[in-house]
């Protein structure tokens, strides 16, 4: 029932894989995002969502491994290119809906005197699913008591595979007027060529993705020789669906010059969830977890345990430019 019920809503409100640490997910955030590194010349990022373990027996599982860089940062006046790509897999249950996306993405980051930069991009990309239509149990199936799968049903699946090419764009921009303020702000729509992505039927009006939305607010400030702070705020909607999440984590140095630090945090997302998280960075790579823990109805069902989830970033410099400055705070 829970497996039927979860497919419902996926596919009634057409919801897009998403990630609690959207900061350190940021090319499916914003493809502007793409080469908008403020602290290095380019990243590598890994980051895995395990949700409803203690709702279902096989939970759902995200994965997503993502790269950009900076390019031409010598050869553009006061500007650069940023290239990038990322992979995106999800498995929903027991493998009765399995996602694979893969988006290249493309931006242009343009100075706008010495303390802002404004940044557009585009990404573009395909999408195949495939669903397995012997794992799930529909409404008609129900005896009263147990579903029973060897009953018939009128639910009518006319391909079990679809696929599509999808497209984004987004807008970024950052102040940054001194070496202990970076304020950075952007927008993004998803979806822009409505596709197509529906297992039942042929009909061209039905099964288009809606276009959706996504707005952050995030700053890097200094506040103390061994401290930096990084609020966020996070807003998306798409159809009927709405999501809003907000907080901050601090990096807490442990060294001179920050090769160590400390990261901890608390974020909320609204009706939702709470979601603390602790990490470290040690040399330029960076090891987060976080936890949703279910404050909305669902608690009484999951007792508080929503989503694990991990991300691994990685920053560097190209060789012969690790004395680069760097746009946000730093130690």
């Amino acid at each position: 029932m829970i497996n039927w019920l979860m497919l419902s809503v996926s596919y009634t409100y057409a919801q897009d894989l998403h990630f609690s640490q959207f900061f350190n997910s940021p090319l499916t955030t914003n493809p502007a995002n793409t080469g908008f590194i403020p602290d290095a010349d380019y990243r590598i990022g890994i980051n895995y969502r395990n949700q409803y373990s203690s709702l279902i027996a096989v939970p759902y599982k995200t994965i997503s491994a993502f790269a950009d860089a900076q390019l031409f940062k010598n050869k553009l006046e006061n500007g650069w290119l940023g290239i990038g790509g990322v992979i995106l897999s999800d498995v929903a249950g027991s493998g009765s809906l399995r996602s694979t996306k893969v988006y290249g993405s493309v931006a242009y980051h343009q100075m706008l005197g010495n303390s802002s930069l404004l940044s557009a991009g585009f990404n573009y990309g395909y999408a195949a699913k495939r669903i397995d239509p012997t794992n799930l149990k529909f409404p008609d199936q129900f005896d009263g008591k147990f579903f029973d799968g060897t009953r018939p049903t009128e639910v009518f699946f006319s391909n079990i595979n679809v696929d599509y090419y999808d497209m984004q764009v987004g807008l970024n921009y950052a102040y940054f007027p001194s070496e202990n303020i970076y304020i950075n702000g952007g927008y993004s729509i998803h979806h822009v060529n409505k596709p197509r992505e529906t297992f039942f039927g042929d009909n061209t009006d039905v099964g288009k993705i809606p276009i959706r939305h996504i707005g952050f607010l995030n700053a890097i400030l200094k506040v103390d020789p061994r401290v930096i702070i990084n609020p966020n705020i996070y807003f998306t909607t798409q159809t009927k669906a709405i999501e809003l999440t907000g907080g901050l984590n601090a990096n807490y140095n442990l060294s001179e010059y920050g090769e160590s630090q400390l990261i901890f945090g608390i974020y909320y997302r609204y009706k939702d969830a709470v979601i603390p998280m602790a990490g470290l960075e040690t040399k330029n790579l960076r090891f987060l977890f976080s936890y949703d823990a279910t404050v909305s109805a669902l608690k009484s069902y999951n007792g508080y345990r929503g989503g694990a989830e991990l991300s691994i970033i990685k920053k560097g410099f190209y060789p012969g430019n690790v004395d680069r400055q760097t746009l946000c705070p730093k130690f």
